[in-house]
């Protein structure tokens, strides 16, 4: 309600300064500095002083004289030299709330954002790192879809890259593992995890045999080609490592719509339609001499502003294509971005992979036809690719590959949604059994490595969390039975380990501390929790009294609220519970889920002022008793859509 009333204030002030001034000014709306002065503040007629070539206050007294009245307004007055400050009506917009008027959701937006998340390699299980990535993208998703946008979730499987290669040399030329030998494997537990510490010792026995880098090579080759041993190893390893991969992200409430693979990507013809275009419109060039000598590059020209350097160097062109005839990663990654929007002329055959718990289902790209239709896949009109900072080189490449061939609108609606990585406090590091030197202790925080074996898996740090979260609440709720204490202490795991990702902005490097995202105060999961949670036990509380909650509709008229709403600590609860919308516009315009986890801490903070100072089953008075009630009810609806639909943080039953 709040963020509509805002849009209706710039509308209308747009409108009139318009008619009035034959002016087309961006009205921005600003938080006053303290409450006394009201709800909004404008500095237009500051803007429009330059303009006009009148004083700022004059037009400032102008417009509050004349602007039609707005829905919800009560009152605008000129301050200082020149703002206007806007008062609400209070008990229209208590009313208003009550009513569901501004809360209901919003039409959906033309169409569709695409978000890539996640995309581990499939050689491994899952780490912290992956964590943020894939809780950063769902969060994203769930902002998108909140403000009424139709999102589509993609995590691309690059099924035949090096990382995948390195773990079949492992099995094949270090265990002598035959494809029948990885099945038996597979049916086993933590296959996963496995290939994490194989994966591992492939990485030492290159250090120490260089000249074993050509079982890379030569793996490559078979794999990228579909063929043989090799081929069949790396099929086996990489889709029993993506539903490993499902089954963790799942555990945090994240699913996907559908998952390409970079297999097809090349056994579809993607990339050679995309190679043709490329070298159709000039955008790559065949190198001739020099250290990229019979490799496709692209000039550096199209992907990097220059300092009067020649715009064509050669030390500077990204290979496309190697000299051998392989395609790097961007290269692929052009051909699939084409295909997101639809550019490319051909599509993935898709089969469906599993069906979630909650009845969705998630498909992936198949090479050949599986007699079930699927859904339409691609086309979007936007793309958010969430990837680590230190692919934001590739990612502009990519970028520049669609501006070079003829689609700047794509191009600009190609969005690297980076973010930095997340180490672990020494303090974790002890608690998850990692052996530390006396400098890491020392250390602010220490990085992983996946390569060197170094590191949490995402699933003992689930399984951490919730077995600490279990000792909290068999403390607390001894009577209550195993499974139902294992199901809040799961919740409140979960609710832990998203917030803490969510709090920090994306460029900041997280060092993840599990001792700090589970306590019950500060800003963390389990504090906003607690609020959601306080906030429904006063409604069982009314219950256990035999009570049902009164009729608002009925008793809380436009007055009873305006009379109510007259105590500033009402009005002021009211506002800060109501900013819902206002908070997640300004993320997304932002691009930081951050701004959501701080509104849902400053939520929080809010219901339990209000929970201490107001004994609401307890006051006397009737009037201002349902009017309490109401106000709770309003809190956790909102804490709850906070959490719940926008954060992916789920309301334990109690803490």
């Amino acid at each position: 309600m709040f963020h509509l009333i805002e849009q209706q204030i710039r509308d209308a002030l747009a409108t009139f300064i318009g008619a009035r001034y034959g002016a087309d000014v961006s009205v921005v709306v600003e938080q006053p500095k303290q409450a006394s002065f009201g709800e909004y503040a404008l500095p237009v007629a500051f803007s429009l002083a330059r303009r006009l070539k009148r004083a700022p206050r004059a037009i400032a007294e102008e417009i509050v004289a004349w602007i039609p009245a707005v829905e919800g307004v009560g009152k605008l007055e000129v301050a200082g030299n020149g703002y206007i400050n806007i008062r609400l009506n209070r008990g229209a917009y208590g009313r208003a709330l009550l009513e569901g008027r501004g809360g209901q959701a919003p039409q959906e937006a033309a169409g569709k954002v695409i978000v890539e998340h996640t995309n581990i390699n499939p050689n491994k299980a899952a780490h912290i790192g992956h964590l943020r990535n894939a809780v950063l993208g769902d969060t994203f998703v769930r902002m998108q879809r909140a403000a009424g946008r139709r999102v589509e979730v993609q995590n691309y499987i690059d099924n035949t890259g090096v990382q995948v290669a390195d773990v079949v040399v492992g099995f094949h030329y270090l265990e002598n593992k035959s494809p029948e030998d990885v099945k038996a494997l597979i049916q086993q537990p933590k296959f996963d995890y496995y290939c994490w510490d194989l994966y591992a010792r492939v990485s030492q026995y290159y250090a120490e045999n260089p000249r074993a880098l050509e079982w890379r090579r030569g793996t490559l080759h078979a794999i990228e080609r579909g063929e043989g041993v090799l081929a069949e190893i790396g099929h086996l390893v990489s889709d029993a490592i993506v539903e490993c991969h499902l089954d963790t992200m799942w555990r945090l409430g994240i699913a996907y719509d559908v998952l390409p693979r970079e297999s097809e990507i090349l056994h579809l013809q993607f990339w050679a339609k995309a190679f043709d275009q490329l070298k159709e419109r000039g955008a790559i060039y065949y190198a001739e001499e020099g250290k990229n000598r019979g490799c496709w590059v692209m000039a550096a020209s199209h992907f990097r502003e220059t300092s009067g350097e020649d715009e064509d160097s050669a030390d500077d062109a990204k290979v496309i294509v190697r000299s051998n005839g392989t395609v790097t990663y961007v290269g692929k990654d052009i051909a699939y971005q084409l295909w997101k929007f639809g550019l490319l002329g051909l599509d993935f055959h898709y089969k469906p992979l599993r069906t979630y718990p909650d009845g969705h289902r998630v498909w992936v790209a198949a090479d050949e036809p599986c007699g079930e239709a699927a859904p339409e896949f691609g086309h979007g009109s936007e793309v958010y690719n969430v990837i680590d900072s230190r692919q934001s080189y590739l990612q502009d490449v990519v970028v520049a590959g669609l501006r070079a061939l003829g689609y700047p609108e794509q191009a600009q609606k190609s969005i690297h949604f980076s973010y930095e990585m997340v180490a672990l406090s020494p303090r974790t590091c002890a608690i998850l059994g990692i052996p530390l030197t006396e400098e890491d202790r020392r250390r602010p925080y220490v990085e992983v490595s996946g390569r060197k074996g170094l590191g949490v898996k995402a699933d003992d740090l689930i399984d951490k969390l919730i077995e600490k979260a279990k000792e909290e609440v068999d403390s607390r709720h001894p009577d209550r039975p195993e499974e139902e204490r294992l199901r809040v202490a799961t919740g409140i795991a979960i609710g832990a380990l998203r917030y803490f990702l969510l709090k920090f902005t994306r460029n900041t490097v997280i060092a993840f501390d599990l001792q700090e995202a589970l306590s019950f105060e500060g800003e963390t999961g389990p504090y906003v929790q607690y609020a959601a949670v306080r906030a429904r036990n006063i409604l069982r509380k009314l219950e256990e009294r035999g009570e049902t909650l009164p009729d608002f509709h009925a008793v809380l008229d436009k007055e009873s609220m305006e009379r109510q709403l007259q105590a500033e600590d009402f009005w002021q609860l009211l506002l800060a519970a109501s900013k819902s919308g206002a908070a997640l516009s300004a993320a997304l315009a932002a691009g930081e889920p951050s701004h959501v986890a701080r509104y849902a801490f400053q939520l929080a903070q809010a219901f339990n002022s209000f929970y201490h100072d107001y004994p609401i089953l307890a006051e006397q008075d009737a009037g201002k008793r349902t009017f309490l009630l109401w106000l709770a009810v309003y809190f956790q609806q909102q804490l709850e859509w906070t959490l719940e639909r926008v954060l992916g943080i789920p309301v334990p039953e109690y803490m």
